[in-house]
């Protein structure tokens, strides 16, 4: 006998007609499936045409169950004439079992897959996860795994997860997963399906948790472990309510104590774009004591970048940590006493760090510079070794006095009338410009004035030298020199505006001095004097014959 014809026996024996599903009595227990928070939940199956129970039981039930059960369970008139739009209840646990795997869409830094006995190996992206697997992830590393309704399952840094079960219910359709987080955390976004709950559990060691379409939280850190749920609902055994949006569980050694999540934090402080490393972002403190700050790809919470839990209201990453220049979203939450994460706030920000700006040799911040000798110096990058030079009156860089073209070089003479200015650079790599570095204050002064021509007066065998005393000067240095070059000159130094040296032998000699004030500074050199020292009269050459005389006398 065919198929068809079995199948119209069948019928006729039955009878006709289609009673719709809804105050169906509740199917006999299933023995040999396995308990949880979703096992006795129903598939709204939606009729196709052309669909008989028959077939239905043929690809979707799991022995011992038959097309009977169905037709039992939904109080079905005729098995081969089923209203297309209809829906046909199938409990999860009769439906037929068969593996499945998960894809692996992003990973980040030291990963680790350890399958049954084999040793730990580098996850790769792309990879397929089995059942049994277990994921590891280092410091700052991370990895989501796509399962095959969508749901999708982020595991931060510092966690170890076990895909402890990984199944399709009924001809490949209905997705059953169940995971167990030993250490860390697992962020789970579980694709809701009107026509039946999802079959999605996470176990703690201390959690039993069952979802139906949801958004949640789960973290182990040794003997206490929190769930938290921002979407959907949660039931955790035990619990004779599920968990709501805005709920958490905390397990520790007081039992389970439930409670709410603290609101989002107030990020309006956060800046939109950072053009300095290492990444630092602060906001506001509020009340909160502890905050989860997790770096994204711009609007993209499967690719987690950076992590941090900070007990201040910043945090910052080091330069190993850098990320490249880009957009990316912030996302953060207050911890409350228990440790338990409240609701986020998400802002976006932009990274443009780079080329990153030199540093600043000279001159010292706040530094007092005399005129004409102003140099500002910085160390090159080697990447982009041109800089972009401003100079400016005000802090805010309005009142620019100096913008040169790209400089190729570490310094530049600025020409600049006494005042007080700021100064600030970054690197030119090719077209594009970086930030400017941190803007430094100096003050050009003019230096102090050179001494007037002083006044030479020979008193006896002393030369006496004075000049009007300079205001602000507490020194004068002057040079005493046989040519015009000061070659060999002799220096002397004195506090006040005289000076009396030693009558010179006669001849020519060249003199100049400058002035030196309080901060150490030297004038330039005054007006080069000319000193003419005329030969004396001779008084000595009686001297010469006395020997003679003596001589003869004696």
């Amino acid at each position: 006998m065919s198929l068809w014809a079995g199948q119209l026996a069948l019928a006729c024996a039955l009878g006709l007609g289609w009673v719709a599903a809804g105050a169906a009595p509740k199917a006999p227990a299933d023995t040999k499936a396995a308990k949880s928070a979703t096992e006795d939940a129903d598939w709204l199956y939606t009729i196709q045409r052309r669909d008989t129970l028959y077939d239905l039981a043929l690809a979707w039930l799991e022995a011992p169950r038959t097309w009977q059960d169905l037709q039992r369970l939904n109080r079905v008139a005729d098995p081969l004439r089923l209203p297309p739009g209809g829906k046909l209840r199938m409990p999860v646990a009769w439906l037929k079992r068969e593996a499945a795997v998960a894809d692996v869409m992003f990973v980040k830094g030291a990963v680790t897959l350890r399958r049954g006995a084999e040793p730990a190996q580098p996850l790769a992206l792309g990879a397929q996860l089995r059942s049994s697997d277990v994921l590891r992830t280092g410091e700052q590393a991370s990895v989501s795994v796509r399962f095959a309704d969508g749901s999708r399952l982020l595991v931060p840094p510092g966690s170890e997860v076990q895909l402890e079960s990984l199944l399709v219910l009924g001809r490949a359709a209905l997705p059953a997963v169940v995971l167990r987080v030993q250490q860390g955390g697992a962020e789970n976004q579980v694709v809701p399906n009107p026509q039946r709950p999802p079959k999605y559990e996470v176990r703690t060691p201390k959690l039993n948790l069952g979802v139906r379409g949801t958004e949640f939280r789960v973290q182990v850190d040794g003997d206490r472990q929190w769930v938290a749920v921002d979407a959907g609902r949660v039931r955790a055994t035990g619990e004779a309510a599920d968990l709501v949006p805005g709920e958490g569980l905390v397990a520790g050694a007081g039992g389970p104590l439930r409670a709410r999540l603290l609101p989002a934090p107030d990020v309006a402080a956060v800046p939109r774009v950072v053009e300095r490393l290492p990444l630092r972002l602060s906001w506001a403190p509020g009340t909160d004591s502890a905050w989860r700050a997790q770096i994204f790809a711009r609007q993209d919470f499967n690719r987690l970048l950076l992590d941090a839990r900070v007990k201040q209201p910043e945090v910052t990453w080091p330069r190993d940590q850098a990320l490249p220049d880009g957009d990316y979203t912030l996302r953060l939450r207050a911890i409350d006493a228990a440790g338990l994460e409240g609701a986020a706030a998400d802002v976006d920000f932009s990274l443009q760090a780079r080329p990153e700006p030199p540093f600043i040799r000279l001159p010292a911040p706040d530094a007092v510079v005399y005129a004409p000798g102003l140099e500002l110096g910085w160390t090159l990058n080697a990447e982009a070794p041109r800089v972009r030079l401003q100079i400016a009156r005000d802090a805010a860089f309005q009142d620019l006095v100096q913008q040169p073209p790209p400089i190729a070089g570490a310094s530049h003479g600025a020409s600049l009338p006494p005042g007080v200015y700021h100064w600030r650079i970054a690197s030119v790599a090719g077209e594009r410009a970086g930030p400017f570095g941190d803007a430094q204050r100096f003050e050009l002064r003019e230096p102090p004035p050179a001494p007037p021509p002083a006044t030479p007066a020979v008193n006896g065998n002393q030369l006496d030298l004075r000049w009007p005393a300079v205001s602000g000067v507490v020194g004068y240095e002057l040079e005493w020199a046989t040519n015009a070059g000061f070659e060999g000159a002799v220096t002397h130094k004195t506090d006040k505006p005289e000076l009396t040296l030693p009558k010179p032998a006669p001849g020519r000699y060249y003199l100049r001095a400058r002035s030196r004030n309080a901060d150490g500074i030297n004038s330039p050199w005054g007006q080069t004097q000319l000193i003419d020292q005329p030969e004396e009269p001779l008084r000595w050459p009686w001297l010469i014959l006395v020997p003679v005389v003596l001589h003869v006398l004696l």
